[in-house]
């Protein structure tokens, strides 16, 4: 096997001018990991796309991709992608001169002869980056990037986030969003509906029909709306655990905190469509405030960075259909990701199921508890959201390897 040396790429510490469409934070894929397939995938196509008269490839993973990729499948979908050429994939987790945790190298052969090659970087949500070449969105669609800039706009112009956000989206941003909402009340569907054991190896057994379909006589309505919730959450994880379509809200490992609040307070309540896809675009608005000015990346920052940014997003969205003023939105966010703070990404054996399903239903009921309590504290509270988001980017860095998506610490050790 030859050995290939790259020059380190930038820090990825180097962030947008502005914030993306949120058709980049909400997609429609394929499970467990956006960092780990949906990722990957996109550089394998582009990769391709490069050199379509190669006849084979090799990948190098790096980091996290290397030490997880197994369980989240990374391997099979870059075979999958690369298809029908042949491709060699090598597991380097040692080597830790990398610009990402998310690393991976692509070649492209013809018979013995490289055509060229390229490092990716999968940098969170599904998102993938070039070394050596400058990012540049296609989707770039917001100039204003913290909370306290867009706060300082809507009030000015006496908006909501719903409205900020329809105004910096693009022709069709609403039918994008009716259908990102049809696939999340479908994953949570067909989720209830499911049974049997997840794939994998851990033999973990799939509870979201259980829990929806188990009524206890003189159940209150406080534990029948945690069992509920819980029960829509692990639907849609235990979707992305099996590989099923998801919404990455903000990624596929964090996919049923959104979905979960929403669909359980649209059947309680009887909130249109319309009502919910405002909530979308206002949770959307904060999940991406995180995704420009820290990270979505469990390999970069943890859960925390995942989970918490779920949690603050269904909090937002919330707050929104219950129509709060923007101060008790931005609290109920904050109080999301400030008891979300050091989380660990430690996935048993690299899978996203054990304890990333559970995570998903505790974030959800998190979430309602911190609108609640927004609702009563707001004007009592000292920390802006701006400055949870920095905490978090900044815990995110001190925290050990060990705990940030690589399988070596805490719960995966056991």
């Amino acid at each position: 096997m030859t050995t290939h040396l790259f020059k380190q790429a930038p820090s990825c510490e180097a962030r947008l001018p502005g914030m993306e469409s949120l058709t980049e934070l909400y997609k429609i894929g394929s499970g467990p990991s956006s960092s780990h397939t949906i990722g990957p995938e996109r550089a394998c196509l582009l990769f391709r796309e490069r050199y379509p008269t190669a006849d084979s490839f090799e990948a190098i993973l790096y980091g996290s991709l290397a030490k997880t990729g197994k369980g989240h499948g990374t391997d099979s979908i870059i075979q999958k992608t690369l298809a029908p050429a042949k491709t060699t994939i090598v597991f380097d987790p040692n080597d830790d001169n990398i610009p990402h945790p998310n690393t991976m190298d692509l070649f492209a052969f013809r018979g013995d002869r490289e055509l060229g090659h390229l490092r990716f970087m999968s940098v969170g949500g599904g998102r993938i980056q070039i070394d050596g070449e400058e990012y540049t969105s296609p989707s770039l669609c917001y100039s204003l990037k913290t909370f306290n800039e867009i706060r300082a706009y809507c009030v000015k112009k006496g908006i909501r986030l719903w409205q900020f956000a329809e105004e910096n989206e693009k022709d069709g941003f609403w039918e994008y969003m009716s259908v990102i909402w049809e696939a999340m009340k479908t994953s949570i569907q067909k989720g209830l509906s499911d049974e049997g054991v997840l794939p994998g190896g851990l033999n973990v057994q799939k509870k979201a029909n259980f829990l929806y379909h188990r009524r206890n006589l003189g159940e209150s309505s406080e534990t029948r709306e945690n069992r509920l919730v819980c029960s829509y959450a692990f639907a849609v994880s235990e979707q992305n655990a099996s590989g099923e379509k998801i919404v990455t809200a903000p990624t596929c490992g964090a996919s049923g905190v959104v979905p979960a609040v929403l669909y359980y307070e649209q059947r309680k309540n009887g909130f249109e469509d319309e009502e919910i896809l405002r909530a979308l675009a206002t949770g959307g608005i904060i999940g991406n405030i995180i995704k420009t000015g820290a990270s979505i990346s469990g390999a970069e920052c943890g859960c925390q960075a995942e989970i918490g940014t779920a949690c603050c997003m269904a909090a937002a969205a919330l707050g929104e259909l219950y129509s709060l003023s923007l101060d008790k939105i931005e609290y109920a966010a904050e109080i999301a990701m400030e008891h979300h703070l050091g989380l660990t990404c430690d996935p048993i054996c690299g899978l996203v199921q054990i304890p990333c399903i559970e995570r998903n239903a505790v974030a959800a009921m998190r979430a309602i508890n911190a609108v609640t309590l927004s609702d009563f504290l707001s004007e009592t509270r000292r920390i802006s959201f701006d400055d949870v988001v920095r905490a978090m980017k900044e815990t995110g860095r001190d925290m050990s390897t060990l705990y940030k998506e690589t399988s070596e610490g805490g719960l995966a050790a056991l």
